[in-house]
């Protein structure tokens, strides 16, 4: 028995190494390389620099993220969604509210966009490794561009395959990773020991007061090693909280190992550019291009853990009804989690490759990157601070609001770099946001429109026709968003078209607060002849509808659903009308079958 649990221990382990900690396991290949561009590489400097890299890993990683948000859980899902769900439970509604929701639109939004420039920057920067292999030093830049760009590609076509399959191989590879990092790191420190000083946070501080304005806008470029630390908490509906936990505790140290590696490396090599390309060349040469090969595979499991949490987010937006409706098709049975969005994984693919194009190389599109990353993990310490503010847990908010000062400091230190390409992150993270809002208020205006009736009215001219005895054979289906209200399409199919079945069932589909469990209930008898069924789901349930009205005994014969013909001279009503046109509508979305299906049109004066 005791050997089944070790087994489960270090496969959790490995796991979580494989689909975490990628993007802030591969923030050594650029983070220092980035920095020294900044700061002249005096000794004093570089122990600053990597007494500041240390402490950002341990306040906004180990303390923000691994300690105090992933105690924040909802049946061990984590994310910005779930910060929300539980401040609605814990706030009354009102300004207030609306702010967290706001809140938390952004923070979304925001890790969307990193979505495009974490792939666009791992890969590219370890592709320009290829620089240091003799004879190949005068690589031309749009050639290193061409191969990053071929990578993502077969990476983007690769996805509907779902990360399944491939994440066996995933976690082995990022530990062989972590291991190469620690042991390249342990060689150079040997060179010049030393480096082991900066640990203390004397040299940050020091660093910080001696370059003043300067040294405060290098904290833009220092957040590069915690990239990726959001994702210990995104992803722990994957793997669990402990298993993660677990992990970071190696993590941090290989990578604590290989900046003080790196840190030494400079000390000795004060001309050196690629830095942690550089100081593996400089200990064994002969081992330099396995360890390319190695850093090029770590990039794209970097990559593909970020494009999996792009499509868990989009999908958890569309079922809490933030994000209009797209196709999804699941790629695993046994992980609920492992999903593909075709138009999402294209629109990004494109992207990706446009910001390739766009910055040409990694330094440069360092400068876009950094301004979504401190903005999420800002959002999270409001967040935390408003929720540890209202529980039992009072004692955390101070420890809350320090992280969230410093997280508010490498934001501003971040505003630095909108002249210089930071703007893409805004615009990247714009894309979804006014999507957000014109989808979620058209929707209400719709809503609006439409005009529903109550059923107590309806039924007044329904059982006039059903005791008519006119009534078809068999039993007909109705989708409505809750069963006592009535939408227009049923009005104009029974009441004015005398459209009624022997059996006539309205279904409604209502998405639960909680990530998983889905619950049916049959209400027979609303009104002659009428049923209600309504199902009730997590928001990271798919759901097979057919199967669940055959185990309730329903075996319809024909499925009504409604389809909304939108007349306006609003040009957001407009661009409204044309996302819905775009998106398959709610029937496509639940995958039901054609040959039963009647869409009734009602247009709509918006």
């Amino acid at each position: 028995m005791s050997h089944k649990h070790e087994d489960s221990f270090w496969g959790g382990i490995v796991k979580s190494m494989g689909l975490v900690f990628g993007d802030i396991g591969t923030s050594p290949i650029y983070t220092l390389t980035v920095i020294i561009t900044l700061a002249k590489p005096t000794q004093e400097s570089i122990y600053g620099i990597i007494s500041l890299i240390v402490w950002t890993l341990i306040t906004l990683v180990s303390i923000q993220y691994a300690w105090l948000a992933m105690s924040l859980g909802r049946k061990g899902e984590g994310g910005t969604i779930v910060l929300k769900e539980i401040l609605v439970k814990l706030l009354k509604p009102g300004r207030q509210l609306a702010f967290v929701g706001f809140l938390s639109y952004v923070g979304v939004c925001l890790l969307l966009g990193d979505g495009v420039i974490t792939p666009a920057i791992s890969i590219l920067s370890a592709v320009e490794g290829l620089e240091l292999i003799p004879g190949l030093e005068h690589t031309p830049q749009w050639l290193l561009i061409g191969i990053a760009a071929c990578i993502a590609v077969v990476l983007f076509i690769f996805q509907f395959k779902g990360t399944d399959k491939v994440a066996k191989a995933f976690g082995p590879i990022m530990v062989i990773w972590f291991i190469a990092l620690t042991l390249s790191g342990g060689f150079s420190i040997a060179d010049h020991p030393e480096i082991i000083k900066a640990v203390s946070p004397w040299y940050a501080i020091k660093f910080m007061i001696d370059n003043g304005l300067a040294g405060f806008f290098i904290l833009s470029e220092v957040i590069l090693c915690a990239t990726g630390g959001e994702a210990l908490y995104a992803d722990m509906g994957h793997l669990g909280r402990k298993p993660i936990i677990r992990a970071w505790y190696f993590v941090f140290v290989a990578l604590v190992i290989n900046y003080l590696g790196q840190g030494a490396y400079i000390v000795t090599h004060p001309k050196a550019t690629n830095i942690l390309f550089g100081m593996v060349r400089s200990e064994v040469e002969i081992l330099y291009i396995p360890f390319l090969i190695l850093t090029i595979m770590a990039t794209v499991i970097a990559s593909q853990a970020l494009i999996s949490g792009v499509f868990s987010i989009v999908y958890q937006g569309i079922t809490t009804r933030i994000m209009p409706l797209m196709k999804v098709d699941y790629t695993s049975s046994n992980l609920k989690s492992q999903i593909y969005i075709g138009s999402v994984n294209w629109f990004l693919m494109i992207l990706v490759i446009f910001i390739m194009l766009l910055f040409k190389k990694s330094e440069n599109l360092a400068a876009a990157y950094g301004l979504a990353v401190t903005g999420t993990m800002t959002i999270t310490g409001i967040m935390m601070t408003m929720i540890f503010a209202k529980t039992t847990k009072k004692w955390k908010v101070p420890i809350a609001i320090l992280v969230t000062v410093i997280n508010l400091a490498f934001l501003t230190a971040n505003f630095n770099k909108l002249p210089h390409g930071g703007y893409w992150s805004i615009i990247l993270a714009m894309i979804p946001f006014i999507t957000i809002l014109i989808w979620t208020k058209g929707q209400r205006a719709l809503y609006k429109a439409l005009r529903p009736l109550d059923l107590d009215t309806f039924l007044i001219s329904y059982e006039q026709i059903f005791t008519k005895g006119r009534n078809i054979p068999g039993t007909g289906l109705f989708f409505t968003k809750e069963w006592s209200v009535v939408p227009p399409y049923v009005i104009h199919c029974i009441i004015r078209s005398n459209i009624v079945y022997e059996r006539n069932v309205f279904i409604s589909i209502v998405r639960t607060d909680d990530p998983f469990g889905i619950h049916t209930a049959l209400m027979p008898g609303i009104g002659m002849g009428l049923d209600s069924f309504e199902i009730r789901a997590g928001y990271m349930e798919r759901i097979e509808i057919e199967k669940l009205l055959h185990e309730n005994g329903i075996s319809e014969k024909v499925i009504f659903y409604g389809i909304e013909e939108i007349a306006t001279n609003n040009v957001i009503w407009k661009v409204f009308s044309a996302i819905k046109k775009l998106t398959p509508n709610f029937v496509q979305f639940n995958k039901l079958p054609a040959s039963k299906l009647q869409g009734v049109v009602t247009r709509v004066e918006m």
